[in-house]
């Protein structure tokens, strides 16, 4: 079963593997992507640690990959450092993040995170976490709901659409996606084939997970987690992540902890983008522990 196709691969794990007996993290290791390709780059002495917030990904993992040198943890970024003294270790020779939300969550209507969707507002990638879309939704006030759609949206009718949605609660409550998305849309510029509800789709997701501040603390980690000569891959899908990847690297390697190894991000080919159209704003960033 394929439910995502990984991204800038090959362009990754050459810039990822520089040691076949190494240890490395697949920190979004969603349904396996990149974890196959990478322990089929590893000999058997090399080590892989798939960590994942999602419990669907997981378990699909543990059915569907077995390998005695995998180990796979359930978490999200801010938890590297404990998850992987959990199993002995303290560094690592490697380490992916592949950002953003998978095909299968997409796809799973029941998760609440498509358009189409008739599902409960949902959008949590760990969903033992309380705060989800609904409650973003329903009970954020117009003005934190103008900030997240201006912030982590972008979306130049970020007012206007915070001012429908308190108008539409006070008759009742927006309970599914589908349901925000025709409200959405009726202030939401549509950009050629992009739904004109993804800017305020992407930042609800965003608002739920903490996905920022969990990159942030990711990389952090990570860049304490690394063997000299280690390696960072980050793909990002937009803006706000990539920013974020940009400067910590710029930060990191002006204070010579880290070197850049992608002076500019690198993007998908024409071959890959003909095969898939989703990779479109992907970026690939890559930095060395010196």
């Amino acid at each position: 079963m394929q439910h995502h196709k990984p991204v800038l691969l090959n362009e990754t794990l050459e810039i990822l593997i520089t040691k076949k007996n190494g240890i490395y993290v697949d920190a979004t290791a969603g349904f396996g992507g990149h974890a196959v390709e990478i322990l089929s780059r590893l000999d058997d002495n090399g080590r892989l640690i798939g960590i994942d917030r999602d419990a669907a990904a997981i378990n699909y993992l543990k059915r569907s990959l077995t390998d005695s040198r995998l180990n796979l943890l359930r978490g999200g970024f801010s938890d590297l450092i404990p998850l992987l003294a959990s199993i002995g270790l303290n560094k690592i020779d490697g380490i992916i993040f592949d950002l953003g939300v998978s095909l299968f969550q997409l796809k799973e209507l029941s998760r609440g995170f498509s358009f189409t969707s008739d599902s409960r507002l949902d959008m949590r990638m760990d969903t033992l976490q309380a705060l989800d879309a609904w409650e973003v939704v329903n009970k954020y006030s117009p003005k934190e709901l103008e900030r997240i759609f201006r912030d982590y949206g972008e979306e130049p009718a970020y007012r206007k659409i915070a001012k429908a949605i308190a108008e539409e609660r006070k008759h009742r409550a927006i309970n599914t996606c589908s349901e925000l998305a025709v409200l959405a849309e009726q202030f939401c510029r549509r950009m050629g084939r992009i739904h004109p509800a993804t800017k305020i789709f992407q930042a609800i997701r965003i608002e739920v997970n903490d996905e920022l501040g969990e990159l942030r603390k990711g990389l952090s980690a990570a860049a304490e987690s690394l063997e000299v000569g280690g390696r960072i891959c980050v793909i990002s899908y937009h803006s706000l992540e990539d920013r974020i990847v940009k400067e910590f690297f710029r930060k990191d390697e002006a204070t010579h902890q880290i070197k850049i190894l992608t002076k500019k991000p690198v993007r998908p080919s024409e071959d890959e983008l003909k095969k898939n159209p989703s990779s479109r704003s992907a970026k690939l960033r890559g930095a060395e522990k010196i």
